[in-house]
């Protein structure tokens, strides 16, 4: 007799001794051997197996020993013939156990084959077992046999046995019969009350107590039960794949898909792939695929349906979006004269495939599920059938994955395009929960919440690329004077070969419109050359290039030097183009990186634009936060930390020259308010602006002060090497000067200016300082000062 039992269990704790025993089907048989029963066809029989029991008392009386159970092997076997029938040995899955520590004595045929195939190494174990938890199971199963107390504590257990033959894994669930069993306890179980019990309905997750009430071996276990499993591989294959798909997806999606799906045909080389289609087009032609992990293409982004399947294909799984099977891929090339489908089968090396088509009622996706074997007819029109059962749960995934995507793109476009600044999502949240509620509620006349923050305090600041009008007006100089040379150069050649006064007059008129060029471009100026070009000189370069083969060269070469979309010469412009976008990135990508260290600090409304330069605002208030309490020290930590990273945007366009084509500078510019403001959010223009009649002065002054010159001067206030703070209260100015003095102690800021500025329209009475910034040698833009380093040292 073979005796299995789990390691991990063989010495597990318990509140009872385990004693195997035959004492209950003694008693049964000893019935049918009582002279009531003498009638009975099993009482000659059950007087025998009596007198041979008592023979062996331990067998009734029970036993810890398990070698006694090879010593009986006989006589067990006798016992037990009535329940392991011979006639169900291959049928039935089905063991003689202790229960908690799973130890099996007597087997079916089919239970021995099962374990056998698993493999010499496989030790019979329990999915997911917890020590503590079976010690509390055994508690439960004597308050329910000793003191009647019923308590439904019952899990399934699992066992996962490999299956060598066919090179996966099968799931089997237990099922316990306790006919067979009885509990005693012994003289060291103390007696429970009611409230022992009520504590132990309490105290499930503590161990101790139920230790307490239930010391380990207190109790004595006598008898047996009988383990039935039953093959449960494709109910848990299809919870697995369940699970598998609502995960959320990640590259490990289609391996863990396999797996379960090679369980569940029970074919162990079995592949998988998965393939999106977008088909918003009418026709399936150059059908876009938006992503791919599949059998059948080859990383393709497009493909053409119409010439890659077949009609039936196209038919039964693109138009009706039916699973069909192709059990022979041999006999489908036959039939279908060998298309591109067909040829990539081959490729791949597949006998038989599944092909299942899932429809998201929420888009134009069509997802393509392909199931295949290198072998034919193993997947087949009779086992597609199984899939029934998975179809549901593939539409529910692909439901869900085109609800994710499509949340996807909203999110990319927020983020890019319509972005709100995650210090006042709060407050949009709370609208939109206000306006659904009272959707909900069915309310009258209902409105969207007006977002307003009120009693915010601005900071406003600008790294503007100085003389940016001049130096691209010079880039279209150059550009224009380029191209009209080129086409002098062209027309003197034709001279040379053909003496016609056309060309020298067309040479006289682009002189002219070079010297134009020369004096200065006036609007309107390059469209009229470039009209000329068209209509007067291009048509000419077409009879040139037919004189002979170095004319014809030479016409190549003035039109290679056109940008093909413009056709203009497109060289000083591109380049003074790609020097101030380098500029503009680098400084947009230095203080976007230096506001997430600065929210931490206080969170704080922030927005920043690019134009030829860099433009950013800031608010900062009560209001703005849901769950700080603002304190005007946040205010100023804010403006220290504005005017430290303005030196520092200063050395990082400082910096960029060396890898700039044209030379540009900024000019910086920090605008000071001292009193707070309302903002609000405008529906219409998707983007927050103050708010009151009196607050549209700040807004005046941002628009204009750049512009600014120094009173009685025509010197303009912002200047390369110098960062301006225009401020209209004295206070303001006392502030600053306290963070300049403390950046020139760090060597950041040199000389100060104290000016006053030049009356603007409507807004008067404006006064600046203007510091000069003291460039870095050794600048890192990746190793500037942290915002909690600068307010230490400044404390300090």
């Amino acid at each position: 007799m073979k005796i299995r039992q789990p390691k991990d269990l063989k010495n597990v704790e318990l509140p009872m001794q385990l004693q195997v025993s035959f004492e209950k089907i003694y008693q049964m048989i000893s019935g049918f051997a009582s002279e009531e029963q003498k009638d009975h066809p099993y009482h000659a029989s059950a007087n025998i197996m009596v007198k041979e029991i008592q023979k062996y008392p331990e067998l009734i009386t029970g036993f810890s020993d398990l070698s006694l159970l090879k010593k009986y092997e006989d006589i067990i076997d006798l016992l037990l013939e009535n329940l392991f029938p011979i006639i169900l040995t291959n049928n039935e899955i089905k063991a003689a156990t202790m229960p908690f520590t799973f130890t099996s004595f007597k087997f079916t045929e089919r239970f021995e084959n099962i374990i056998q195939n698993a493999g010499e190494d496989y030790d019979l174990r329990i999915r997911d077992f917890e020590e503590g938890t079976m010690y509390i199971m055994a508690c439960t199963l004597i308050l329910g046999l000793v003191y009647n107390t019923h308590i439904d504590l019952k899990r399934p257990f699992f066992f996962d046995i490999p299956d060598k033959t066919a090179g996966i894994t099968k799931h089997y669930r237990v099922a316990f019969n306790g006919d067979f069993m009885e509990i005693t306890p012994t003289e060291k179980a103390p007696k429970l009350t009611e409230e022992d019990i009520k504590i132990l309905l309490d105290n499930f997750d503590n161990p101790d107590v139920w230790r307490e009430k239930f010391p380990p071996n207190s109790y004595i276990f006598k008898g047996f039960g009988i383990m039935n499993l039953f093959d449960v591989t494709a109910d848990e294959t299809i919870s697995s794949i369940r699970n598998t798909l609502l995960e959320k997806h990640d590259d490990s999606i289609n391996e863990k898909l396999q797996k379960d799906l090679r369980e569940f045909f029970n074919i162990k080389d079995l592949t998988t792939g998965f393939s999106l289609f977008d088909t918003s087009h009418s026709k399936l032609e150059s059908t876009r695929i938006k992503k791919s992990e599949s059998l059948i293409l080859n990383d393709e982004c497009a493909i053409n349906c119409d010439l890659f399947f077949c009609d039936y294909i196209l038919e039964k799984v693109f138009h009706q979006t039916e699973t069909i099977a192709i059990s022979d891929v041999e006999k489908y090339g036959r039939q279908s004269d060998q298309n591109f489908f067909y040829k990539r089968l081959k490729e791949k090396n597949i006998g038989s495939i599944l092909l299942i088509p899932i429809k998201a009622s929420n888009s134009n996706d069509l997802a393509l599920i392909e199931i295949a074997s290198p072998r034919p007819y193993e997947l087949n029109s009779l086992n597609q059938q199984k899939l029934k059962d998975l179809i549901p749960v593939f539409e529910a995934a692909i439901e869900r994955s085109a609800d994710e995507y499509q949340n996807v793109l909203e999110a990319t476009i927020q983020e890019h395009y319509t972005s709100i600044h995650p210090s006042v999502k709060w407050r949009f949240y709370e609208a939109a929960e206000n306006y659904q509620t009272d959707i909900f509620n069915k309310e009258e006349d209902i409105k969207l919440d007006q977002i307003v923050f009120d009693n915010v305090y601005p900071l406003y600041g600008q790294s503007d690329i100085k003389g940016s009008s001049i130096a691209r007006n010079n880039a279209i100089k150059e550009d224009l004077t380029t191209q009209l040379n080129l086409g002098i150069s062209v027309l003197k050649e034709a001279c040379k070969s053909e003496k016609l006064p056309i060309y020298n007059e067309l040479m006289f008129r682009i002189k002219e419109y070079s010297h134009e060029v020369e004096i200065g471009l006036k609007a309107g100026d390059e469209i009229g050359i470039l009209d000329f070009l068209k209509r007067e000189i291009y048509p000419v370069f077409n009879h040139i290039k037919e004189i002979n083969s170095e004319l014809h060269s030479l016409v190549n070469t003035y039109m290679d030097r056109l940008d093909p979309n413009l056709q203009v010469v497109y060289e000083k412009r591109k380049a003074y183009e790609h020097s101030v976008t380098l500029l503009n990135n680098k400084l947009a990508k230095f203080i976007d990186s230096k506001q997430e260290d600065a929210q931490k600090m206080f969170p704080h409304y922030f927005e920043r634009y690019k134009t030829d330069g860099v433009e950013y605002n800031m608010y900062i208030g009560q209001s703005l936060t849901k769950t700080r309490k603002y304190d005007d020290l946040y205010l100023y930590n804010l403006r220290l930390w504005q005017l430290q990273v303005m030196c520092e945007m200063e050395n990082v366009a400082h910096t960029a020259r060396k890898s700039m084509e044209h030379d540009l500078q900024v000019a910086s510019l920090i605008l000071v308010h001292s009193n707070p403001l309302a903002i609000k959010f405008r529906m219409d223009e998707k983007q927050f602006d103050v708010d009151g009649a009196y607050n549209i002065r700040y807004e005046i002054i941002k628009k204009r002060i750049d512009k600014a010159h120094i009173k009685n001067t025509n010197e303009r206030l912002t200047v390369p090497g110098k960062i301006a703070i225009v401020y209209s209260q004295d206070k303001d100015a006392d502030e600053y000067l306290k963070y300049i003095k403390y950046l020139q102690s760090k060597n950041q800021l040199g000389e100060i200016e104290k000016l006053e500025l030049e009356d603007l329209q409507g807004v008067s009475g404006l006064k600046a300082l203007r510091v000069e910034v003291i460039y870095q040698k050794e600048f890192d833009s990746q190793k500037t000062i942290t915002i909690d380093q600068l307010m230490d040292e400044f404390k300090a």
